[in-house]
């Protein structure tokens, strides 16, 4: 075990410390858990849940230990949800090729999500989310929708060396803290979007705009939200990188005060020269 993972296990939260944007919390923190108490999940059924879904159900609620579910390598496909009442849960893929969860809800924004987390305190590990409907998006289709890979709503919640694989809307980081740390997230249209104050350290983002089947015209890799001056809420990108085939943009205002900073993060040529978009607020 390298220790990285001894620090995950020992101190789930601790990376937090690491996010610039950090202001006082009312989310209260875990207790250490029992590591023998961890839950197993297999598609085989070598353990204790083939659904990580019922893994999550099986967990009490008002939980306030750390709950170690392990994930065992494969496909999962299903829709998964933490509910708000059920806090400190570590959820731990074998890494993110060898653990996916995957549906193709479309559609509605706050409906389609693969896997969405409700509570605080939330860390998760090793795992790739995806929404496959739009990836096997033709001409002749409709046109692209909302399909959201991952949705998170929780304060103080950490997402280590996971993926997210969507088209539009890819990860929606609606509200709270949040660290995403050497991730790998895909996306052609507004594909990391919402109100959330998130740090995402040294994770890749790929633009598929102009890749078939889309050959969609312009690309764009954010959206905040943040509506108010005195909101803290942004998105900071530290190192890492934007790459793509196609021009994109970094962002455009999804909201009035919409703030996000790229930092020391490689930008591939497709950048477009502007940069960014002001949608709806030119002049703001």
């Amino acid at each position: 075990m390298d220790k990285k993972m001894q620090l995950l296990i020992t101190a789930p939260l601790a990376a937090t410390l690491f996010c610039i944007f950090l202001t006082t919390s009312r989310a209260a923190d875990c207790t250490a858990g029992n590591e023998g108490d961890a839950i197993t999940v297999d598609l085989n059924g070598r353990g204790h849940f083939t659904s990580v879904q019922k893994a999550i159900d099986s967990v009490p609620s008002g939980n306030s230990k750390w709950i170690t579910i392990r994930v065992n390598p494969g496909t999962y496909k299903e829709l998964v949800t933490i509910p708000l009442e059920k806090p400190c849960i570590f959820l731990q893929g074998k890494g993110r090729h060898l653990t996916t969860i995957a549906f193709d809800s479309h559609q509605q924004t706050d409906t389609s999500a693969t896997f969405t987390s409700n509570p605080d305190n939330i860390v998760v590990q090793g795992i790739t989310f995806k929404n496959s409907f739009n990836r096997y998006w033709k001409q002749t289709d409709p046109p692209i929708v909302q399909a959201l890979a991952a949705r998170v709503y929780g304060d103080k919640c950490v997402f280590l060396q996971c993926g997210f694989l969507g088209v539009q809307d890819t990860v929606w980081d609606v509200q709270g803290r949040h660290l995403y740390d050497s991730c790998y997230i895909e996306g052609a249209v507004d594909f990391i979007f919402g109100g959330g104050q998130s740090f995402f350290q040294d994770c890749n983002m790929n633009v598929t705009v102009s890749l078939p089947p889309y050959n969609l015209r312009d690309g764009i890799v954010t959206a905040q939200g943040r509506e108010e001056p005195h909101e803290r809420s942004g998105f900071f990108f530290e190192r890492g990188a934007v790459f793509g085939v196609g021009k994109f943009l970094l962002g455009r205002a999804y909201r009035r005060y919409s703030t996000v900073v790229f930092h020391k993060t490689k930008l591939a040529a497709g950048v477009a020269p502007e940069g960014w978009d002001a949608w709806t607020y030119k002049g703001h």
